[in-house]
Parts: structure tokens; C-alpha cells; sequence
């Protein structure tokens, strides 16, 4: 005889501990490893008639100088380090650090061939735009960045 009362949603709890587990898997088991290969950047790529633009965010950039952006044989290098600004916690008291501080670098083939002339280079509110216009020659050049606050 069951002297415990049924209660469907006792095991709720195990069943999320567990589905938590399975899903985070790759990451907690190589952790250490991982932690600085995840330093990339996330990207969108797109295209008009006129020009491809690279959308990619990096929040917490503080100054131009941070960042750099490389173009060469129609590859884009996005490279630079996010230092934040925030005041020395000791580990013991830090529970979750998800948000990436120090060196990334991020290397995208563009779709077509674009000029190096006349890119812009926009920073706004943690994303990073960036303006090539499309035409039928390779070339070579470094890019200015506005940036806005």
C-alpha cells in the first residue's frame, strides 16, 4: 500500500534537471575548451541590387579602435577584443558567466565580388554594419568605422 500520496508533477523537476542536461551537453562537458572557441561573433550576410551587407553583433564595444575589419580576395576578417567594463567579481560569488569578454575573430567569404572603395563601416546600439558595394573585381583594404553613440 502507497502511504505517499500521488502527485504528477513531483518527478517535473528531474524531467527539466534532465532536458537541461541533454541540451547542454556539448558545451558542459568540454567547457574549459569550448569557452574560448565560442568568440565568434554571430553574423547575417544579405544582399541588395547595389551593394552586401554583413550585420554582426558585438555589444559592448567601447571604442573604434577595438575592432578592425580586413578585406581581401573577397574574404571580410572581423577582429578586435571586447573588454566590459565592469568591476572585479571574485569567482566564488560569480554563478553564471555567460557574456564573452577578450579576442575575436570572425572570417566570412562574401557571396560576390565587392569594392573596396566606398565601404562604410556603421556601429550602432551592439551591432556592427557593414556597406560593400558589389562589383566585378578582387581587391584589398582596410575599413574606417563611424562610430555612434
Amino acid at each position: 500500500m502507497n502511504l505517499i500520496p500521488y502527485n504528477r508533477m513531483r518527478n517535473i523537476d528531474n524531467l527539466r534537471r534532465e532536458i537541461d542536461r541533454v541540451y547542454r551537453f556539448p558545451f558542459s562537458f568540454f567547457e574549459e575548451d569550448f569557452s574560448s572557441h565560442l568568440s565568434l561573433p554571430f553574423t547575417d550576410v544579405y544582399e541588395t541590387d547595389e551593394q552586401i551587407i554583413v550585420s554582426c553583433d558585438l555589444p559592448g564595444l567601447q571604442k573604434k579602435e577595438d575592432v578592425n575589419i580586413h578585406i581581401e580576395n573577397n574574404e571580410l576578417t572581423i577582429s578586435g577584443t571586447l573588454n566590459r567594463g565592469q568591476k572585479v567579481i571574485q569567482e566564488e560569488r560569480m554563478h553564471t558567466k555567460e557574456r564573452f569578454t577578450g579576442q575575436f575573430r570572425r572570417s566570412i567569404t562574401l557571396p560576390t565580388n565587392v569594392s573596396s572603395e566606398n565601404v562604410r563601416a556603421i556601429y550602432k546600439n551592439g551591432v556592427l554594419n557593414i556597406f560593400f558595394p558589389k562589383t566585378n573585381a578582387a581587391e584589398k583594404k582596410s575599413v574606417e568605422i563611424e562610430f555612434e553613440h
